[in-house]
Parts: C-alpha cells; sequence; structure tokens
C-alpha cells in the first residue's frame, strides 16, 4: 500500500478523493504508514483545492487515528483544532456533524461527559436536518455511552441498542460507522458490567461482523472478551484476547495495554498470579491494572496495599462520571473492612449502593450485595453477612458470572461456618467447589497436551495446591492465592493425603516430588 500511494502522488496530485479513498484501504488493511501518508496527501490536496470541508474530513480522522495507531493525543488536538478551524461558519454541514462525533469521543477519554452528551445531541439535530443516517446513527450511538458514563443507564442503552440495530441491519451506508455503533455498545455494556445484555449483542454483532468485516476489529475484540471473561468461557476469552494482543503490538500500539490489562484479569480469575501481575505491571497506568492489582492484593491478604489501589483508581477518576467508579468503590469497602477501618468501608458501601441505584443493573446490585457482605462480617454481624452473600451468589447466578457465584458462595461458607453450621457451609463449599472446578477445568492446560501428572491420583485442583504448600505456603497462604476457604484447602490436603497414602504434608510434598505429581520448586 505504501508502494502505492507513494507511486501515485505525482499522478494524483489533483485528485484529493483519490488519496481519500487510497487512505480507507490502508485503514481496512491496517497498513498505518500508508493510512497516515494517503490521509495527509488528501488533506493538502484538498487545500490546494480549496475544498475547505475535504480538508476538515481529512482533518478530523488525522486526529483520530492519531489517537488510534500511535496514543498521539496532542497531534490529535491539534487535527481536531484545525478542523474545527476549517470549518467556521460551515456549520450546517456533514463535516461538521462528524467533526462534532470526533471530539466527543476524545472528551468521553476525559471524563467530560456532559459536554460529550451536548456534542452528541448537536450532532443528531444537524443529522435530522440534513437527512444523513449514518450520522444520526453515530450522534444516537455517542449521546449513549456517554450517558451510560455518567449514569444514565436505560436512556443510554437504549440509544446504544437503536443504534447498533440500525448497523445490524445494514441501513448505514459506511462500514466504518456501523461498526463504530456496535463497539460503543459493546463498551457500554462493559462499563456498567451489563453482561447480560452484552451476551446477546454480541452474538448478533459477532455474526454481522463476520459477514461485513470478515471479524471483529481487534479493540472491540477485547473488549468482547471481557463478556466471555464474566461468562466463564476463559477458553473462548484466552483466544480473543492472545489474537487481539498479538495483532494490536504490530497494528494499533496504544490500545496494547488495553488487551493485556484483560487478560491480566483472566490470568487472576484463573488464579495464575504471578502471571497477572506481570500483564498489570506492563500498563501499569490502566485502570484495569489498578485495580487488578488491588484484587491480587487483596486476594494476599496485602490489606494496605489493596486499599492504596482503590483509593488511586478513585483518585484517578474523582471528578470523572459516576459508572466507572463503581469497581473502585467496592475494592475499597471491601479492603477498609478487612483492615477494620469500617467508617470508611460504610462510606464506600453509601456511595457504591447510591451509584447502583442509579444504574439500576443486576450486577451492579450483585456487586454492592458482595461489598456489603465483607463490611458486615468485619462488623461482626454474621447474620446480615449471610443474607448479603446469599443475595450477592443469587445474582452472580441470575446473570450468569459462575467466578464471581463461586466467589460469594464461599464468602457465605465461610460466615457459616464462624456462625456454628458446618453442614451448610459444606453444602455451599462444594457449590463453589463444582463452579470453580468447572472453570479450572476448562483452562487449565493447552487444548492437545497433556498435563503433568496425568496419571496421578490427585485432581488438578489437587495438585496446584499441593504445588503451592512444596513453595512452603500455609494453608491460609494457599486459599489466598486460588481465591478459596481456608476450609476448602483442608479439605483437599485431608483428601491429598489419603490418596497418597501419607501422614503429613511434609510426606506428601515428597512423595509427589518423586513421582513427578507436581513440578519440583
Amino acid at each position: 500500500m505504501e508502494t502505492v500511494v507513494a507511486s501515485s502522488s505525482s499522478a494524483l496530485s489533483a485528485s484529493p478523493e483519490a488519496f481519500e479513498a487510497l487512505s480507507w484501504e490502508a485503514w481496512w488493511r491496517n497498513d498505518v504508514e500508508a493510512l497516515f501518508e494517503a490521509r495527509e496527501l488528501a488533506y493538502r490536496a484538498y487545500r490546494a483545492a480549496g475544498d475547505d470541508l475535504g480538508a476538515a474530513r481529512m482533518a478530523c480522522w488525522l486526529g483520530t487515528d492519531s489517537v488510534d495507531f500511535r496514543g498521539q493525543t496532542a497531534v490529535a488536538s491539534g487535527w481536531l483544532a484545525r478542523a474545527r478551524r476549517l470549518l467556521e461558519g460551515r456549520e450546517e454541514t456533514l463535516e461538521y456533524g462528524l467533526l462534532l462525533i470526533h471530539e466527543a469521543e476524545k472528551l468521553m477519554y476525559v471524563g467530560d461527559t456532559d459536554t460529550a452528551i451536548a456534542h452528541g445531541s448537536e450532532a443528531l439535530a444537524l443529522a435530522r436536518r440534513l437527512g444523513h443516517f449514518d450520522l444520526e446513527s453515530l450522534a444516537t450511538s455517542t449521546i449513549g455511552l456517554a450517558q451510560v458514563f455518567a449514569g444514565y443507564v436505560d436512556e443510554g442503552s437504549r440509544r446504544l441498542e437503536e443504534a447498533a440495530s440500525a448497523a445490524l441491519a445494514d441501513e448505514l451506508d459506511q462500514t466504518w460507522a456501523a461498526g463504530w455503533c456496535c463497539c460503543y455498545l459493546i463498551y457500554g455494556c462493559e462499563q456498567v458490567r451489563d453482561y447480560e445484555r452484552a451476551v446477546q449483542w454480541c452474538r448478533s454483532i459477532e455474526e454481522w461482523a463476520t459477514r461485513r468485516l470478515g471479524a471483529l476489529q481487534h479493540t472491540c475484540r477485547a473488549r468482547y472478551a471481557s463478556v466471555l471473561v464474566w461468562q466463564g468461557a476463559w477458553d473462548a476469552a484466552e483466544a480473543e484476547l492472545t489474537e487481539a494482543m498479538r495483532a494490536l503490538v504490530e497494528l494499533r500500539p496504544p490500545a496494547v495495554s488495553d488487551a493485556g490489562a484483560r487478560l491480566g484479569e483472566l490470568r487472576r480469575r484463573q488464579a495464575r498470579a504471578e502471571e497477572a501481575l506481570r500483564l498489570f505491571e506492563e500498563a501499569p497506568a490502566h485502570p484495569l491494572s489498578i485495580l487488578g492489582m488491588g484484587e491480587l492484593h487483596l486476594d494476599a491478604g496485602e490489606v494496605r496495599a489493596a486499599r492504596d489501589r482503590a483509593e488511586e483508581y478513585l483518585r484517578d477518576g474523582a471528578s470523572g462520571p459516576a459508572t466507572p467508579r463503581a469497581a473502585g468503590l467496592e475494592l475499597l469497602a471491601r479492603a477498609a473492612a478487612a483492615e477494620g477501618d469500617l467508617v470508611t468501608a460504610r462510606a464506600a458501601l453509601a456511595e457504591l449502593t447510591a451509584v447502583a441505584e442509579r444504574l439500576g443493573t443486576v450486577p451492579s446490585r450483585a456487586s454492592v450485595a458482595w461489598a456489603a457482605g465483607f463490611v458486615a462480617e468485619a462488623a461482626a454481624d454474621l447474620g446480615e453477612a449471610r443474607v448479603a452473600f446469599e443475595d450477592a451468589a443469587r445474582l452472580f447466578h441470575r446473570v450468569g458470572a459462575p467466578w464471581d457465584e463461586a466467589r460469594a458462595l464461599i464468602a457465605l461458607a465461610r460466615v457459616l461456618d464462624r456462625d456454628g453450621r458446618p453442614a451448610d457451609a459444606d453444602h455451599h463449599q462444594a457449590r463453589a467447589d463444582a463452579l470453580l472446578g468447572g472453570l479450572h477445568g476448562r483452562a487449565s492446560e493447552p487444548a492437545g497436551s497433556e498435563p503433568s501428572g496425568a496419571r496421578s491420583p490427585l485432581t488438578s485442583r489437587e495438585r496446584e495446591v499441593l504445588g503451592l504448600i512444596a513453595r512452603g505456603l500455609t494453608n491460609r497462604d494457599v486459599a489466598r492465592a486460588l481465591v478459596v476457604s481456608e476450609h476448602t484447602v483442608n479439605r483437599h490436603m485431608t483428601n491429598i493425603l489419603g490418596k497418597l497414602e501419607v501422614g503429613s504434608r511434609s510426606a506428601a510434598v515428597a512423595l509427589a516430588l518423586r513421582d513427578g505429581l507436581i513440578d519440583n520448586v
């Protein structure tokens, strides 16, 4: 593509439309160098021809491409400012409407949802005056996503779904515009953790993308993977994230950190803490990484560090929209409760509850119940903690979130055990073990490979437990690393000793190392 552009420079010098067409061909092929060369040639040719509308159109795309492909926000700001200057006195044009859409996207990046909504609304009114349906759909989608960010979830979701429906029905002339609307819908669902809605839409979007684009765009694939992680479809999520990261390294380096942070969250859920930490540390400023590191600290009992990460996350979005704050508030409530700071824990829970009431989604209600259980348990109100964890487990089950449901069941079992109800505790722990066993079973070994210890009398989970014991971890440490209760680890150890016919932990480790049931440490 670069050769085509370069060799055509003189022949097509009087044809800015040809350069614009070449830029879109390069965009679809992800040929970054050719893309920027063709966009800039088109911009200059339009300027030379006195076509300020065409030049402004190219300036808008150069602004967005500078962010998407190179992470150059300052350069993007310059191009968008240039477009706005070129469009002075031309506010009743399609190009001005597109400028508003491009600017609104950048405003959402920095949390200015009010101005983004205003831009989207202005673009929507303009689109209807011009009778331009692509612009109308883009404006509708833009308003919707900004409203979701701001906490107006019902209205925002309706707008996002309206725009996506038009896209999937092939009502839009421009395929990029249809993809933009679909990607915004997935992003909006993810922001409020409304994965139940996302699952329904993602199937249709994936079918449409395969038909029109060949596959989902890589940035959208990473967001789609978060839906799969929530569902417990870990193999599929890993495939999406691995492919997205592989492609983005070459095509859109700024987006690699986003996909990496999402893969880190998958690794955390898979109890692969060291890999998760490495991925989070590769993108330390990413909000998902900050949250993920906080969760890792809390899993390991490092309460102060977990609280630090929660507070860092909330400081970063202190003046931003309400919706993204929910995850940080949940982490802060749990970390403060574990630290014994009930004042901070209750304050965080109160704000989280207010955000959840505004969002009105089942996952947000589940998040509140999950955090409330820890706060009640820290206050030694086991009855209230039991009810909260029961609610959390039920709500997570309702939206098809098996890993989160299992965590709630583990916490419920712990509370019941403390309350002198061991039989009930065992029942709920068994339910959690079944859920986690299914998840780990699907994601623990690469396809086609024979796991170490394949002829072992131990299950994969028992080998995992014994491997951690061999590294010197206590049962409590193992429980934190695997995100299970200490009661569960004790039961695994009882099973291990029985299957290996030995009487101590050290003997079990020695036998397992000798027979290759676990790796040397």
